[in-house]
């Protein structure tokens, strides 16, 4: 892990752009590397939602979650306890969480259920709406004290888990497991062992070591107002991906950029338009049926959209939709629709590229899979207070879960699926990258079957001024931050 700068200082432009050239110096033109790109419709197809119903439940879901992961569950478990002896007992497995028998040494595979004390429930809500007061948002679901239960549950019924070792798992609602131990006198199940799905299969790349670097760039929450005074580092964001900022050398670096990813966030769609001395004197009435079109605020989009188009001019670009742009809340976020951005749609499926949230995508051989950060925000809410939260632990954990959204649709909004959970990571990806963090930070996490996975925290543009980049030779990651003397980020 490396890091770059680049600034806006008189002394790289003395470097070359206001030297004298030599009478026999050549001047070539850059032309920007190609990576392959595959979209992955396999993978793509399965988030886009064409028939939008809410008619059905999200029992369903929960029901093709662990049936597609039981069988991969029975075999991990079979392999990690066959051999094993508890008390003189050999572990069985037992189909159905209702046939646990009280003393019998066993294991059980079911959907993991967490009831927190803080957890938002149906009738928080119902009070909201008829007391009028906004319950504020809770950071954690889980108290200092504590105070969670544990239960794990099937097609038969439901049966409470304790015991230290769940503690060291970090589980989540939604997460389908295999515990192994048995029910005591009070009717609860003593877990001595977990075992997790792992890591899903992974392709095999074959990587050119004589060829040159090939770079993808990964950026989110720019968090773009359309005020007059956007700030100047998202201007440099675009020269430098263009190629029109920086030394020689910069623009040779960029040059090596194939792709560049918005990871959500990019636009606050929330932001209120700067007010003006006419705003402020003039009251609005006349609204139809009680909708003031005056609320709506286009710069933010528009803004976004003379962005994208200088890039797209040059570089590939994919929108991922996040919390905070013009999209539908609900997971799997849908793409962006292009009507919102009329000058880049003329780069619709050629260099501008609208999608879903979560991304699955090939590049160079490489999957990659990415989020807007809701998914893993919303894990973080089922640690205890007092934990720091390390993202990339929580991004490994949904690897060996094997499920990139675990808490929805209980905590985390989701459309409720009848036929699919297209959250089931059937395939490992190679690069695994989340939006809108705190911070930068990277780490290579490997599986049981020797998948390695690059795990990637993009931070907030907007409050950290930060491009990543990724090499797709050796997945190494590096930062290119944006600092302006005498301004503040």
């Amino acid at each position: 892990m490396s890091s770059s700068k680049a600034r806006s200082s008189h002394t790289e432009m003395y470097e070359s752009l206001l030297s004298v050239p030599e009478n026999d110096e050549k001047f070539e033109s850059l032309h920007r590397v190609e990576a392959v790109y595959d979209p992955l419709p396999e993978r793509r197809d399965g988030l886009i939602v064409s028939n939008r119903q809410y008619r059905q439940q999200y029992a369903n879901l929960y029901y093709l979650r662990l049936a597609t992961l039981k069988p991969i569950l029975s075999a991990h478990a079979e392999r990690k306890w066959a051999s094993i002896k508890i008390a003189g007992q050999k572990p069985r497995l037992v189909m159905n969480t209702l046939n646990v028998k009280q003393g019998e040494v066993v294991w059980i595979i079911g959907t993991c259920f967490m009831d927190l004390p803080l957890k938002p429930n149906i009738l928080e809500d119902v009070a909201k709406d008829h007391l009028h007061v906004a319950i504020p948002p809770r950071e954690k679901y889980v108290g200092l004290d504590g105070g969670e239960v544990v239960m794990l549950e099937d097609e038969s019924g439901r049966i409470r888990l304790v015991g230290g070792r769940l503690l060291e798992e970090g589980l989540v609602t939604g997460c389908v497991i295999a515990v192994l131990g048995s029910e005591n006198g009070e009717g609860t199940f003593e877990v001595v062992d977990v075992c997790l799905p792992g890591m899903a299969p992974q392709k095999e790349v074959e990587v050119d070591e004589n060829g040159e670097d090939e770079w993808i760039a990964v950026v989110s929450g720019l968090g773009l107002t359309g005020h007059e005074h956007e700030n100047l580092q998202t201007h440099l964001l675009a020269e430098y991906l263009t190629g029109e900022l920086g030394t020689n050398e910069d623009q040779l670096q960029a040059r090596k950029i194939s792709r560049v990813i918005f990871a959500g966030n990019s636009v606050d769609a929330l932001a209120k338009p700067s007010p003006t001395d006419e705003d402020e004197s003039t009251v609005r009435k006349n609204k139809k049926y009680g909708y003031d079109a005056s609320a709506y605020n286009p710069l933010p989009t528009a803004a976004f959209d003379d962005l994208v188009t200088d890039l797209a001019s040059s570089i590939t670009v994919d929108v991922m939709p996040g919390p905070l742009d013009p999209a539908i809340a609900t997971l799997p976020q849908q793409p962006l629709h292009v009507a919102m951005f009329p000058q880049v749609r003329a780069y619709s499926g050629s260099t501008f590229n609208a999608v879903t949230n979560p991304y699955w995508c090939s590049i160079g051989g490489n999957t990659f899979f990415g989020s807007s950060g809701q998914t893993i925000d919303d894990i973080y809410k089922y640690e205890l207070p007092t934990d720091l939260g390390d993202k990339l632990t929580m991004m490994e954990r949904t690897l060996r879960w094997r499920h990139s959204a675990p808490t929805a649709p209980d905590t985390l909004w989701c459309y409720p699926f009848q036929d699919r959970d297209p959250f089931i990571m059937e395939e490992t990806p190679r690069v695994y990258y989340l939006g809108n963090q705190d911070s930068f930070d990277t780490r290579e996490v490997e599986g049981e079957d020797g998948q390695k996975v690059r795990l990637v925290s993009v931070p907030r543009f907007k409050e950290r001024s930060e491009l990543v980049l990724v090499n797709l030779k050796t997945l190494e990651c590096e930062v290119v931050v944006f600092d302006v003397e005498g301004q503040v980020a």
